[in-house]
């Protein structure tokens, strides 16, 4: 591997596990009330748990897009978004927090693998690289993360020590 490989590598794993630019997941979600993960944020049409189940599959997405060479497309939007009356339990909450985090551990360890040529083309994809997929990944989850702080903010659901002076 070279000095530039290297720290590319570095780079989107600093982006992947968060404190850069961008709190991580866990930051996001510490202290949520979850009596509170069903509720819709002001003029918004889905709740916390629907945005992180959001987040979960697609990232779920990209994992299965680079790793399976028999990847089939899902369905935009509706295999990317729960179901707008689905009810999420606490247990859900649970299951989607443990879902990311076991997909993004996999994601870095692909990351981290020096075998991993991060700049090939992924033989059943259509010009896509891992490279620019694990970037898409950091992308995709930075917007809903930044979108979950917005709306821990008008929800009013932030602890004492991350409410805005």
């Amino acid at each position: 591997m070279s000095r530039e490989d290297d720290s590319v590598r570095e780079h989107l794993l600093w982006q992947l596990k968060g404190g850069q630019a961008h709190m991580s997941l866990a930051q996001a979600v510490a202290g949520f009330p979850l009596e509170r993960i069903n509720e819709k944020f002001p003029n918004g049409q889905y709740g916390p748990w629907a945005l992180l189940e959001h987040v979960r599959r697609g990232q779920w997405d990209i994992l299965d897009f680079i790793r399976n060479p028999d990847y089939v497309y899902i369905k935009w939007p509706d295999d990317y978004w729960p179901d707008t009356n689905y009810k999420a339990t606490e247990a859900d909450w649970r299951r989607t927090l443990e879902g990311f985090e076991h997909d993004l551990q996999e994601l870095i360890a692909i990351v981290e693998d020096p075998a991993t040529d991060l700049y090939a083309k992924i033989p059943h994809g259509d010009g896509q690289t891992i490279l620019r997929e694990i970037m898409l990944t950091c992308d995709h989850l930075a917007y809903h993360l930044g979108e979950l702080a917005i709306m821990r903010q008008v929800m009013d659901t932030w602890h004492e020590d991350r409410k805005t002076p």
